[in-house]
């Protein structure tokens, strides 16, 4: 399946060789010296791999950007999901149980559309080269704001306190929720100190930023304090042979409301995977 990020950006690669085999039990420290650190989130640690605990349908038709579960006053647990590719960009509001679109709004043609995020009053949908960030009502999808922004977007998620997004680099920046305006930024580095580079889509949970690693079936657990990769997840095997066959990479984590589970999809996925991160 034809990617437009994949041929501007081809050449770009996790360069982090420590993500592609897991090796003890690091907390993944940038720095040598800071081996001992406690892990902040009780959620993260070395996993190997996923257990699936369910399988839901998902529309073949979404370039998945960016995703997360919340409640809707209408249509009560819901996905919000960013599709993007010129012409075809918009967000959604599907149920999870069904993969059915229950809301929609397009993006203009020329906007391709990237990661998502809800706030405590609004949903952040951000742009890959088009550096537009629409605040949006998350009842209606109407746009209620549109903000500049310098670089690419790719992914982006909400701690609670701040933005956190990403660019393709290794590095996130932290954005004010209410102004999108920058707070800082943090370089992200594997446990041998390595930059991590094709941080996609984000999701912040428990005081980790987990990561889709782009063109790879890989996810990240990172420390935003200090960059530092703690978390390493083997996604691959989801899709079956035939299911793979008109889809592209994997793109799309969502906490789940059980402890410790996550939905996983991916661009043009037919299906989608409630999912436990298993060690």
């Amino acid at each position: 399946m034809f990617d437009e990020k994949r041929a501007a950006r081809h050449g770009l690669a996790l360069t982090a060789a420590g993500l592609l085999a897991l090796a003890g039990c690091s907390t993944g420290d940038a720095a040598a010296d800071e081996g001992d650190r406690e892990i902040p989130d009780q959620d993260a640690s070395m996993f190997a791999g996923i257990e699936v605990l369910e399988t839901y349908d998902h529309d073949p038709g979404s370039f998945t950007q960016g995703l997360e579960l919340a409640e809707h006053p209408e249509f009560g647990t819901v996905l919000y999901e960013s599709a993007g590719l010129y012409g075809e960009s918009d967000v959604r509001i599907t149920d999870p149980a069904t993969g059915e679109v229950l809301a929609s709004q397009d993006l203009p043609a020329e906007d391709f559309a990237e990661g998502l995020t809800l706030t405590d009053d609004a949903i952040w949908q951000i742009t890959w080269q088009e550096h537009h960030a629409y605040k949006r009502d998350p009842v209606t999808l109407d746009v209620v704001e549109t903000v500049e922004y310098d670089g690419e977007g790719w992914g982006i998620c909400y701690d609670g306190e701040r933005l956190v997004m990403s660019d393709g680099s290794d590095t996130l920046t932290f954005r004010d929720p209410a102004t999108f305006e920058e707070t800082g930024t943090i370089a992200v580095a594997d446990r041998s100190g390595q930059p991590v580079f094709s941080i996609n889509e984000l999701e912040c949970s428990n005081g980790t930023v987990w990561a889709n690693i782009w063109q790879t079936e890989e996810i990240i657990g990172i420390d935003p304090e200090s960059g530092a990769v703690q978390a390493e997840v083997d996604a691959s095997g989801l899709l079956s042979e035939e299911e793979s066959a008109g889809a592209d990479v994997l793109n799309g984590i969502a906490k789940a409301e059980g402890d410790g589970e996550f939905y996983l999809t991916g661009k043009h996925w037919p299906k989608m995977f409630l999912v436990r991160f298993v060690s």
